[in-house]
């Protein structure tokens, strides 16, 4: 009897092995390979005010005239290097809309279930699209107001929790690794930002829209400090060599908000929402991959019957090879026939 139930418990555990062994790795690291890629997008970043206005155009859309940025870069073990520059002048016409110039620096971290990000954006230009609903001084060949000197600014801190061995940035990035297999967590994300608009001594509300019961809305800048911890949802899978993964996740964030008149500083305490959504997808061999990346983070304040929501958007198309390094032969003999 005792022999049965050993010989039974052996082929139990045999059988784990053997299907143990037969399961794929979760990640497929190319971090030997040569990978060589670039990646051409845009990183928009409009926002917009809403406010009950007695002339109506509620809400006020503020868009920059943003530009297509082309990137190179290289990879091979731990380094890696990228370098980007703007290919075109501005997306929209610069007579409706004129020029916006913008600067960004930025880095991130993974290590084992954690990764870790910060955001540096700062976008000066803007216009207020459709202005000529209000404004009688602008024609319907010029229906925006411009303010070349209105910026925003986004300065970020993110860290994210994974609960899984097995969701790797570097594979849901897809240059330098991939998913082999399906992979689904749970994870939280503690999130730092300071972020806000502003138009130096000058009103960010034209005018003849401003109330005058309502000092907020003859502001010259709005701008807000928060933190929090967002639980979300993470999910990767490669079928047939295609690729989809992403996460997303909402929550609340704790919120100091300010907004300044003629240099007077009016300040307020309170709870925000905050979004965290970021997907890429895309077909990946072992030589050679592409991927369309897009990541949204939106932001807002909100003063009573006044809210400030400040969008940016990056959607990147990504195309690379990985070439394995060349192998070295060593002759120790002739092989004789």
């Amino acid at each position: 009897m005792n022999m049965k139930y050993y010989l039974f418990f052996s082929y139990v555990i045999w059988i784990t092995l053997v299907k143990s062994q037969d399961q794929p790795l979760a990640v497929k690291d190319f971090k030997d390979q040569h990978v060589w890629y670039m990646d051409f997008g845009v990183s928009p970043a409009p926002f917009h005010l809403s406010y009950p206005f007695q002339l109506g155009g509620s809400p006020l859309r503020y868009k920059n005239n943003f530009k297509p940025i082309l990137g190179l870069s290289y990879a091979f073990k731990w380094f890696s290097m990228r370098i980007a520059f703007p290919v075109l002048p501005g997306v929209r016409s610069i007579g409706k809309y004129g020029k916006s110039k913008q600067f960004g620096i930025g880095f991130d971290y993974n290590f084992k279930r954690l990764y870790t990000d910060f955001d540096f954006r700062i976008v000066q230009g803007y216009a207020i699209k459709n202005a000529v609903v209000f404004d009688t001084s602008l024609t319907a060949n010029v229906p925006n107001r411009i303010y070349p000197t209105l910026g925003t600014l986004n300065l970020a801190f993110n860290l994210w929790y994974f609960n899984t061995d097995d969701f790797k940035m570097n594979a849901l990035q897809g240059q330098r690794a991939h998913f082999e297999k399906q992979v689904h967590t749970w994870y939280v994300k503690g999130t730092l930002n300071y972020f806000g608009v502003s138009h130096g001594t000058q009103d960010i509300i034209p005018l003849m829209l401003q109330d005058p019961q309502q000092s907020k809305t003859s502001a010259q800048s709005y701008s807000a400090l928060d933190f929090g911890v967002i639980p979300g949802y993470a999910y990767a899978n490669r079928i047939n060599n295609w690729q989809f993964s992403g996460w997303a996740g909402i929550g609340p964030v704790i919120q100091s908000k300010f907004y300044t008149i003629d240099k007077g500083i009016q300040g307020y305490l309170g709870i925000a929402p905050r979004y965290d959504i970021k997907f890429v997808a895309g077909y990946s061999t072992l030589e050679r991959f592409f991927f369309l990346a897009g990541n949204f983070d939106n932001k807002s304040i909100r003063f009573t019957n006044l809210t400030y929501r400040q969008f940016f958007y990056t959607i990147r198309l990504v195309v690379g090879l990985r070439i394995p390094p060349k192998s070295k032969h060593l002759t120790t003999g002739r092989l004789l026939n």
